[in-house]
């Protein structure tokens, strides 16, 4: 496996001192409020790294090495995973959701400024997207709507759009400038996670710098705070009805939060703890149950632990 090193740290959201504070810290007992999560460990083997997952048809899962670029293939009843892809080098593999219709697994490529879509049939690359520079763009997550799939710039107020029709067949892609809050560019990493309204004409962004939570309009760029939210760290997010579940990654906790009708606030109902996180990266859904990818990244960037894995945990 290969290890890229000298890449920038995707989670640069705290001072190193406190960052350290927290990965050395002991995990508090729940308070009122919260709740400790009792699930499994699923191991990812012979990974050098891992940050996206995305649910597939069932109870499979795909999950990425991060900076080596493979995808594995999982199953969270089964509690089994193995590598399924065997990425070129010099790839990454960050935020990644997979298209079940049309056997599309599309997946974040970070520091590389591309995003990758593989066919999760036979493993081949369909296709590969520049969406810009490398070094400067930082292609981070991805979410599917009934149009196409929707990225994240962690490095500029960009958001990245590859229409796919009814059949699967990808089109161009199209760069959406954001404006108003989201677009600020508070610290190295912010625009992260992102999610939609089932019928894709309202985005939800999580703004890792900033800690919280956007809407942005996907025909016009333009944002809007969601009030009452705060979310230090935010790395991925899921989105079920009007319920977020939030990763912040380097606090080792999921907040889940309840939206109202027009998404224009939320109120923080459940902190999910488990002395199986160690830095968890982004989550996926399966029913009542949400899977979490360890980053590990509280070790260094690339990190540096001996394994890495999918954790289940009561959502």
């Amino acid at each position: 496996m290969r290890r890229t090193t000298g890449s920038p740290v995707r989670r640069g959201l705290l001072p190193l001192l406190v960052l350290a504070t927290l990965a050395g810290a002991t995990v508090p007992a729940p308070a009122q409020g919260q709740a400790a999560a009792h699930g499994k460990t699923i191991v990812l083997p012979g990974a050098t790294s891992a940050e996206g997952i995305a649910a597939g048809r069932g109870s499979t899962f795909y999950a990425g090495d991060y900076f080596g670029g493979d995808i594995y293939r999982g199953d969270i009843e089964a509690g089994t995973a193995a590598r399924f892809i065997d990425a070129p080098r010099g790839r990454h593999a960050l935020g990644m959701k997979a298209h079940p219709r049309h056997d599309l697994l599309f997946v974040g490529g970070g520091r590389t400024g591309r995003a990758y879509v593989y066919d999760t049939g036979t493993g081949r690359t369909v296709a590969s997207y520049r969406f810009g520079p490398a070094g400067t763009t930082f292609v981070n997550d991805v979410v599917l709507t009934r149009y196409g799939a929707w990225f994240t710039d962690s490095s500029r107020p960009r958001l990245y759009f590859v229409p796919v029709d009814r059949r699967g067949r990808l089109g161009h892609h199209t760069a959406l400038r954001v404006s108003g809050p989201a677009a600020v560019l508070a610290g190295r990493f912010n625009l992260n996670g992102i999610q939609a309204t089932p019928d894709g004409r309202t985005l939800i962004v999580a703004h890792s710098s900033k800690g919280a939570l956007f809407t942005v309009d996907p025909a016009s760029g333009r944002s809007t705070a969601v009030s009452g939210v705060s979310v230090p760290g935010v790395d991925g997010i899921v989105l079920h009805g009007r319920t977020v579940w939030a990763v912040q990654g380097f606090l080792g906790q999921v907040r889940r939060v309840t939206l109202n009708g027009p998404l224009n606030s939320g109120k923080a109902k459940k902190t999910i703890r488990s002395g199986l996180f160690r830095t968890p990266s982004t989550a996926a859904r399966f029913g009542s149950t949400l899977a979490l990818v360890n980053a590990k990244l509280h070790t260094g960037i690339p990190p540096t632990a001996k394994q890495y894995e999918v954790i289940t945990a009561d959502g």
